[in-house]
């Protein structure tokens, strides 16, 4: 083994041994062996990588900064096995869903736990966390690490580590300064053959093959570029403000999607300071962000104020700290994306920039250019938090710490619009292509006005006191056992106040609102909320003990218990006493290194650790608070509209259990040749048994929905993890990092007899995702076309599919396998690092295809000449007992034909034409550093200075299914309803950018 040094520190990683900075702190220690590094685990504990029994990975901060992301989530996409982030919100105000190994839950929390600073936090202040100020991030995969945070580890951990001051006396600076450029890229990919216009002859008797030209239509059933019209100016869209057309090139734009986009440009900078001493540190940190969305007029700005301070006062050592994020977001509503998927190609969207509503390219949806002025989604957040830390070493052997944490976060929103109405008339029938009939009026879209002001207010309050006790029980028997208390209390208010129209245009306040919203309103609001007035209390107390034994230093044993008990759990029985169940969760882990037991240490196998472990840990994140008790709702549609109140049709069991989760887990770490080669693999398997979710009651019982456990699934998986340093010399080391992980988890049976659970469900198209019995998590379910044994698509007399009655199983939104590679190549002060990753198989549904379909931009609409009509490909009729090649068109021989069943329920409305292979590939990350000279620097006041170019996501590869219809990784919802992709998901996005670090 490599000596440690001060400086760096080799760490085990669950996907290899990677090197990371170390501080000089009392708990780093310098050892000749990497098993023996010191590890930041569950609530704080801090162990020997060798006496850890479960799988971890933790990414430096060396590895979260190389491609300069803005926020932490961002820097951990890639570099980890078995974790999956999918983005939520592809604004200017990106959020993720973190998942570790696949989900255990039907229709609870799958989300993984974030833990900063030994605090339990959220994923929205995780991905806020600029990574300049991370230590480290310890990623806990494996639940028997993840058991002492109860119920609230059960999907694993992300521990996150800040910096802290080092024991030098002398102050020391680090300035970060990046600036980047961001674009729009992977528009989909559409037809351009034929342009704008549709079979209609009341505005034209002009007839190009059985289609017409019309100047305001939002489809592309029009001529063919190739026949009489093209390369000609035609008028187009509606008539501009100021009298008279448009007049456009009929002739396909190159990606004309792309023209409405702009180049989005960000700015980030950064100042930490730290000082120290033998017994004392200070850390403070100053960041600054600044991102303008390549929408143009979207702009988030955001401060991060970080202050950490410890001293140590005789055997009473004192930590405190202070987080501040403060971050304002101005930004559109992201509908306008369905607006511009509308547009023929024959349109260039930029001339249309001054022309709003009533001159727009089409009739028949909102000009994004509009919408980008007068439809505006404002938001501030404001997060505090403050920590204090005691620790009191009573002697060697005996200390007593307490941890409390209080965070406050307020998000404010103010939501709004316009609105706009209005009547277009034609006056100018001497334009080409309109004739007499355009005298009629004609109407343009009218948009809704609304102002909805949303404020959500969240307290918190975590405490962690723990007893540590630390023995030699002989001189080979080593004994840690920590006992402690855990409170969490938190309340979370929010308050809605709003409605539609606006008597005065461009006032936004309660008093202007014509159509006030009410408070019991659960109905989708026009800005896509909902009327969110609540106040909701929680509170998690619980009693834990971790024991571990040492033995000789080669076997370790680990054990943990908590005792647990949740306010959601809570009820009160028919004498109206309160009732409040615990549960005990627990787990057994063993590492064992025979390389030291048995000094089997050679040139060859230096190393190698196995670790089995098992747990048993609760879920009640599908009990909503309050739901065990009988709680009163405002029903809807009460007789004229008189303010009424019942009692909950929502029932939740009072004697509904945690969702317990079973997990078996075995890793093994082996290096080789010195550690120039590593690997480590892992298999797993947890079985959920209690699954919560809902039941469908009988009408007869009143109920509209009935909550208890239900059913039993299994999850299996593996990970295998290689670290490769194939060239190592005094001036060029290359290192090589590469993961190979497959996670399945299956819903093996439903107590009611049931074959699914409906978790998000479509009936226009017909389509959904569920979870159903001896089926993936999450499995997408719709309707499908019937087929013949060869699999052939069956029509009927008029060339039209038939479809199978009810629904089928249309493919699972989990891939196959995930393979990641990480490499870095370094040649004296010049670093090139990349990280990329391929994600084999799993589905997504698109709406954006279902889009395109109706507005022929769809480049299946233009395989085949519209005139003579549509023939679906590899088509059967079932004709005197046998199936013969189809050869009639759907409906009609000819261009209507075409359109109607490319825009009608043939082929839109059915589940199956709508799913899309989620398997990708792609470059998360370019990087090339330089580090000048310390003999250049030696006559300056800085200590080092290092220039870097960098780009996120630079090269991206879809399945040839997904014709850029949307990023396999985007879902529609944060919960377990993932899989769709819908058209208000804005295209993927690529990032180039510049930075400096100097430290002085």
């Amino acid at each position: 083994m490599k000596k440690i040094t001060t400086t760096v520190l080799a760490v085990v990683l669950t996907s290899s041994f990677a090197l990371v900075n170390a501080q000089k702190v009392k708990d780093t220690i310098k050892t000749q062996n990497i098993g023996e590094v010191i590890i930041t685990g569950a609530l704080g504990i801090k162990k020997k990588a060798d006496a850890i029994t479960n799988a971890q990975q933790i990414v430096g901060t060396k590895e979260l900064n190389q491609g300069s992301a803005p926020g932490v989530t961002q820097a951990l996409q890639g570099k980890v096995s078995g974790l999956q982030i999918s983005n939520t919100n592809s604004a200017v105000d990106p959020s993720y869903k973190i998942i570790l190994r696949g989900s255990k839950s039907i229709t609870g929390n799958n989300q993984a736990l974030v833990v900063i600073d030994n605090v339990i936090s959220d994923a929205a202040i995780l991905n806020a966390l600029p990574p300049e100020v991370i230590e480290n991030v310890n990623v806990i995969k494996g639940l028997q690490g993840a058991a002492l945070y109860g119920s609230q580890g059960v999907n694993g951990v992300i521990l996150v580590t800040t910096k802290r001051g080092t024991k030098s006396e002398k102050i020391q600076f680090n300035l970060t300064s990046s600036v980047e450029v961001t674009q729009g890229f992977k528009f989909p990919n559409i037809q351009k053959r034929y342009g704008k216009g549709v079979q209609d002859n009341s505005y034209s008797n002009d007839d190009f093959g059985g289609t017409n030209y019309v100047p305001w239509e939002n489809t592309s059933w029009g001529p063919a570029y190739t026949g009489a019209l093209g390369g000609q100016y035609v008028p187009a869209g509606l008539p501009q403000p100021g009298g008279g057309f448009i007049y456009e090139k009929y002739a396909p734009v190159d990606d004309h999607f792309s023209k409405f986009f702009t180049n989005g440009v960000s700015y980030q900078n950064g100042l930490s300071v730290n000082v120290g001493g033998a017994d004392s540190y200070a850390f403070m940190s100053i960041n600054r962000l600044e991102n303008n969305f390549v929408v143009e007029g979207d702009q988030l700005k955001q401060n991060n104020f970080l202050f950490k301070a410890g001293k140590k006062f005789g055997k009473l050592r004192v930590d405190g700290q202070f987080n501040f994020l403060g971050r304002v977001v101005d930004k559109t509503d992201s509908g306008l994306y369905d607006d511009l998927l509308q547009m023929p190609s024959t349109n260039d969207i930029r001339k249309y920039r001054n022309s709003g509503i009533s001159g727009y390219l089409t009739a028949y949806s909102t000009n994004p250019y509009w919408t980008i002025e007068h439809a505006r989604f404002n938001s501030t957040k404001e997060y505090l938090s403050g920590l204090l830390s005691l620790e009191y070493e009573f002697n060697k052997n005996i200390s007593l710490s307490y941890t409390g944490n209080l965070s406050l976060n307020k998000v404010e929103q103010n939501n709004h619009n316009d609105g706009s109405t209005g009547i277009i008339k034609y006056s100018n029938t001497g334009v080409p292509f309109l004739d007499a009939n355009t005298l009629n009026a004609f109407g343009s879209p009218d948009v809704t006005a609304y102002f909805y002001n949303r404020t959500y207010n969240d307290r918190k309050y975590y405490g962690d006191l723990m007893l540590n006790l630390n023995y030699d029980l002989t001189s080979d028997i080593n004994l840690k056992l920590n006992l402690g208390n855990n409170i969490q209390d938190s309340q979370s208010t929010a308050r809605t106040f709003g409605g539609s129209g606006l008597y005065v245009p461009g006032w936004y306040n309660y008093n202007n609102v014509s159509n006030p919203a009410l408070y019991a309103d659960t109905s989708v609001k026009e800005d896509g909320g909902y009327m969110d007035n609540y106040t909701v209390n929680n509170r998690v107390i619980a009693g834990y003990a971790n024991l571990d034994l040492a033995y000789k230093d080669y076997l370790f044993v680990n054990g943990t218990f908590r005792y647990e008990k949740s306010s959601v759990l809570t009820y009160n029985q028919a004498d109206g006493t309160p009732t409040n169940k615990a549960y005990p969760y627990y787990s057994a882990g063993l590492s064992f290194v025979p390389t030291k037991a048995f000094n089997l240490g050679g040139n060859v196998l230096n190393y190698l650790k196995i670790a089995p472990s098992y747990t048993r840990v609760g879920n009640t994140s599908g009990i909503a608070t309050y739901a065990l008790n009988a709680t009163g709702t405002i029903p809807t549609g009460y007789p004229a509209n008189i303010p009424s109140y019942i009692l909950n049709t929502a029932f939740t069991n009072p004697d509904i259990r945690p969702e317990y989760v079973n997990t078996a887990d075995l890793n093994v770490i082996a290096g080789f040749f010195k550690d120039r080669l590593t690997i480590d693999a892992s298999i797993y398997q947890s079985t959920t048994e209690d699954l919560i979710s809902n039941i469908v009651p009988s009408s007869a019982s009143g109920l509209t929905a009935y909550r208890d456990n239900i059913g039993k699934s299994q999850m299996k998986g593996y990970e295998v993890n290689v670290g490769l340093v194939p060239i190592k010399t005094q001036d060029f080391t290359w290192n090589l990092n590469g993961f190979y992980s497959s996670s399945k988890t299956k819903l093996v049976e439903l107590n009611s007899g049931a074959d699914r659970v409906a978790l998000l469900t479509y009936t226009t198209p017909s389509i959904g995702i569920a979870g159903v019995v001896g089926e993936d998590f999450y499995s997408i379910v719709g309707t499908s076309y019937r087929r013949d044994p060869n699999g052939n698509v069956i029509v009927n007399a008029s060339g039209v599919p038939l479809q199978n009655s009810g629904t089928s199983i249309l493919g699972s939104v989990n891939p196959d396998y995930t393979i990641g590679i990480n490499t870095a190549f370094k040649y004296k002060g010049l670093t090139l690092s990349a990280v990329a990753e391929y994600r084999k198989g799993g589905k997504f549904v698109s709406f954006t295809k279902r889009l395109l379909a109706f507005t022929g931009g769809l480049e299946e609409t233009a395989d085949q000449d519209r005139s003579g009509g549509y023939i679906v490909p590899n088509s059967v009729q079932f004709i005197n007992g046998n199936y013969v090649a189809n050869t009639t068109p759907a409906y009609s021989p000819d261009y209507g034909g075409v359109t109607t069943f490319w825009t009608g329920s043939a082929f839109r409305n059915v589940g199956e034409n709508l799913v899309v292979d989620a398997t990708f590939f792609k470059v998360r990350e370019i990087a090339l550093s330089y580090d000048l000279p310390k003999s250049v620097l030696s006559s300056t006041f800085l200590n080092n200075i290092s220039v870097s170019l960098y780009a996120r996501n630079p090269i991206a590869i879809y399945a040839k299914s997904n014709r850029n219809f949307g990023d396999p990784e985007s879902s529609t919802s944060s919960g377990n309803g993932g899989g769709i992709a819908d058209t208000n998901q804005y295209p993927t996005t690529r990032t180039f950018g510049f930075k400096i670090n100097a430290n002085f």
